[in-house]
């Protein structure tokens, strides 16, 4: 009889060293991780010059001073890093680059952020990598990539938007241009196609039925602001031909067609997004107003764009949501995140995707953290743990010896 062996994640093996910080390659290896990953975490020795989020208030747990009882306590810290492990490597220092190579030896992944050239200087950067192991993947986040006239240029999230052509495509034509409030650049620019591309290189390098492997491991170039521009998938293509709208004039932009665009109503805001006329006709049927079928693209400025700001402004958000209930046309209430979290949470009591995880503290206690948003039908997500403590992992003879793979210790 064939035993049914238990269902493990579907990254579950895969070893990651993460020399990264802040968010990308944190956010980047966050992911793997909850597909199984085994990831351990590369931490400066001296927390000040380590990982900025590790000290970064509001803290899950503090003292009765009001600071944090470890540096593993940082919400946003335990956010991304929880279940990994760490060790405490100063890469300045001949041991410490000789540490780190020997760990990237039993890596399949090494995952950096550093400015291009940092890890050459210090003799731990790819051609370092590829000698102590040919089959191992070294992939790099930065700004501009590992090339080019910007490539040792300090920057940010803001920044990258701004270079991209993002920012200047974003917001209401007669007001600065403003980000979103979730870092695109650092997750859909560094960490989402960090993750695709070490994925890909993992395929290229084991390689699949009718495709054989490489068996070795290659560089994966990131760059934030190339990643964020590659963003523009529909408009990006006729830009380039020379048709650029304006600022808050394109058409998903939310500000310049009736059937498109963010309203206020009156305790806050919804959103319609009735492009297709299917989904206009249901609007306007639940309005009792077919004399608006016709003005599905309405500016804002026009006496139909007026006319349906002012009927949005009679009903309060929990009334819109009553209507798009009953009318499928595409309307949603504009959420905070709190109010977000809470909604998610009571669709997921009734079989919708789980909206967060219940991850260990340091402590003994729990907190909250964002879920993945993805789920398999036979494969388990990676079960959460405490984030680790800087070199919490120092003392075992490899960070890869755990007790869910006692195979390494023979």
């Amino acid at each position: 009889m064939l035993r049914r062996m238990t269902a493990l994640p579907p990254l579950h093996g895969l070893r990651i060293l993460d020399a990264s910080r802040l968010l990308p390659g944190p956010a980047a290896t966050r992911i793997l991780a909850d597909l199984g990953a085994d990831v351990v975490r590369v931490d400066h020795p001296d927390v000040v010059r380590g990982d900025l989020t590790r000290m970064t208030p509001p803290f899950a747990v503090t003292t009765t001073e009001g600071a944090p009882v470890d540096d593993a306590q940082g919400f946003a810290f335990i956010a991304l890093n929880h279940g990994k492990r760490s060790v405490a490597i100063d890469l300045r220092e001949p041991a410490g680059v000789e540490r780190f190579l020997g760990l990237a030896s039993e890596a399949d992944v090494v995952l950096e952020s550093f400015r291009p050239g940092t890890l050459d200087r210090l003799g731990a950067g790819w051609d370092a990598i590829h000698a102590v192991n040919p089959a191992t993947i070294l992939c790099s986040i930065t700004g501009y990539g590992q090339h080019g006239p910007s490539a040792a240029q300090a920057g940010h999230d803001i920044g990258y938007l701004a270079r991209a052509g993002v920012l200047g495509h974003s917001g209401e034509p007669d007001r600065p241009p403003l980000p979103l409030g979730v870092q695109v650049a650092d997750l859909a620019g560094g960490a989402l196609p960090a993750v695709v591309g070490i994925l890909a290189a993992l395929r290229e390098r084991d390689g699949a039925p009718g495709a054989p492997g490489s068996g070795l491991g290659q560089h994966v170039d990131v760059s934030m602001t190339d990643a964020s521009r590659a963003l523009f998938q529909l408009d990006g293509a006729a830009v380039m031909a020379g048709h650029e709208a304006a600022r808050g004039a394109a058409p998903l932009g939310g500000a310049a067609i009736a059937c498109y665009r963010t309203y206020a109503c009156s305790d806050g805001h919804v959103t319609l997004g009735a492009l297709e006329p299917k989904f206009w006709r249901a609007f306007c049927a639940g309005l009792g107003r077919d004399d608006l079928l016709a003005h599905p693209g309405a500016s804002p400025a026009s006496p139909e764009g007026r006319e349906i700001e002012s009927i949005f402004a009679t009903r309060t958000r929990h009334e819109w949501a009553a209507f798009a209930a009953e009318h499928d046309c595409c309307l949603e209430a504009v959420l905070t995140p709190a109010e977000a979290f809470a909604a998610a949470r009571a669709a997921a009591e009734q079989g919708a995707m789980p909206a967060t995880l219940a991850v260990p503290t340091t402590d003994g206690g729990t907190i909250d953290a964002p879920a993945p948003g993805v789920r398999f039908s036979r494969s388990p997500l990676a079960e959460p743990a405490a984030a680790p403590r800087t070199g919490e992992h120092d003392a075992l003879p490899s960070p890869w010896i755990t007790a869910t793979n006692p195979e390494a210790l023979a």
